[in-house]
């Protein structure tokens, strides 16, 4: 039952890094990158790295596709009054 968990979990990580890989715009891949974040989240979940999955879930899906959408947001905003 544990290995077909892990499986699907890897399906799932997998599917969603190259999603992220495949979008151009990057608000889009921001947001992918947080699905992909909360993907390795659960992986790390379940192979039984609690305290890896939380800083994960932190970081990788809250942070660092915030900081992305703040940058995006900034540089078009810069870019449209020149």
């Amino acid at each position: 039952m544990a290995d077909a968990l892990i499986a699907v979990v890897l399906l799932l990580v997998a599917a969603a890094a190259t999603v992220a890989v495949l979008q151009r715009d990057p608000a889009r891949q921001a947001v992918v990158l947080s699905l992909l974040g909360l993907a390795l989240a659960a992986l790390f979940t379940v192979l039984q790295a609690p305290d890896v999955g939380l800083a994960q879930l932190a970081v990788g899906s809250a942070v660092t596709p915030l900081m992305i959408l703040l940058t995006v947001r900034k540089v078009r905003r810069d870019g449209r009054r020149e």
